[in-house]
């Protein structure tokens, strides 16, 4: 949503007095821009909606309850899918694969095909991401990794390969619920950051030799994403949409865990190799996933959809 609202068009952001998960209002950790102004829910049918953007099956009767206008019939309206399937993968149907008046959204081609999108229309526009520039310096000899509830999420976010991973090397661990952590990984101790603030993050993120992207099933982390632009070096599993996200000249992609380690090995013992890599990786981030192309996508679909 931070890229989405980076556009040219008047945002409405629901907001609730305690900023709950129906009304957050704007983001606190980056500045939006103005145009993505806070509105109340009881405020909202005296506005000229043009578009609803849904991201939750629910937000179909908050959309009714608020504006008192029926989405994908009374109001123009598109579904973005960010996520991965929660269940069995084959048997997966989306909740809006019903209906043919609400666009889904995938935010990538895996996702677009792992799940049963049945009669709905879709459409992929990919990630986004506004430049950090270029931070890397990694003069720290360890491996950065970003997930949030690590404990939580343990093998979907893959942190019982940041485990292993930090038996052999060092490992910083950034995120939401990471305090926790080395009750389960004593190897992390004194090396795990807790909800650092995402441009206070960019700062720090680019100064580790590497970033390691452990999860095995999620759509595509943009923290992934973000490390690259930032021109870190990348090591990730070859699941969902990582092998088209990291090219070989930017990193490894790989489900052999002893490779992956064998490579964080190698760029922390060779800087001049890691750093032509996370060079590499910045310049196919910036080209694939750059906010301009997300943004021009995105205006195409919105024109159609209120034409």
């Amino acid at each position: 949503m931070t890229s989405f609202v980076q556009g040219g068009h008047n945002y409405l952001i629901p907001v609730h007095p305690d900023r709950g998960p129906d009304g957050r209002g704007r983001a606190r950790t980056w500045d939006w821009p103005v145009n993505a102004r806070e509105i109340a829910p009881a405020d909202l049918r005296n506005e000229r909606i043009d578009l609803v953007v849904l991201q939750r099956p629910h937000e179909l009767a908050l959309t009714r309850d608020w504006t008192g206008r029926f989405p994908g019939q009374d109001v123009p309206a598109v579904y973005v899918e960010h996520n991965t399937p929660a269940g069995p993968a084959v048997k997966s149907v989306h909740p809006l694969a019903g209906q043919d008046d609400i666009p889904i959204v995938h935010v990538t081609r895996f996702n677009e095909m792992i799940w049963d999108n049945g009669r709905a229309p879709v459409t992929v526009i990919e990630h986004g991401i506004p430049d950090p520039g270029y931070g890397y310096t990694g003069h720290e000899e360890s491996v950065a990794v970003v997930v949030n509830e690590p404990v939580r999420r343990w093998r979907v976010a893959g942190t019982d390969l940041v485990a292993r991973m930090a038996a052999e090397v060092p490992v910083d661990v950034y995120g939401m619920g990471v305090q926790e952590l080395p009750d389960q990984i004593p190897d992390v101790k004194d090396r795990v950051h807790e909800d650092v603030p995402q441009g206070e993050l960019h700062r720090i993120l680019g100064r580790h030799r590497l970033y390691f992207h452990p999860y095995r099933w999620t759509s595509l982390g943009l923290s992934l994403l973000e490390a690259m632009t930032l021109g870190m070096p990348v090591l990730a599993l070859a699941t969902t949409e990582a092998p088209v996200a990291v090219p070989p000249s930017a990193g490894l992609v790989s489900n052999d865990f002893r490779v992956l380690a064998a490579t964080a090995r190698r760029w922390l013992a060779d800087p001049a190799e890691a750093r032509q890599a996370g060079l590499a990786a910045r310049g196919h981030a910036l080209g694939r996933y750059g906010l301009k192309r997300s943004l021009d996508d995105w205006d195409a679909l919105l024109k159609e959809m209120v034409r």
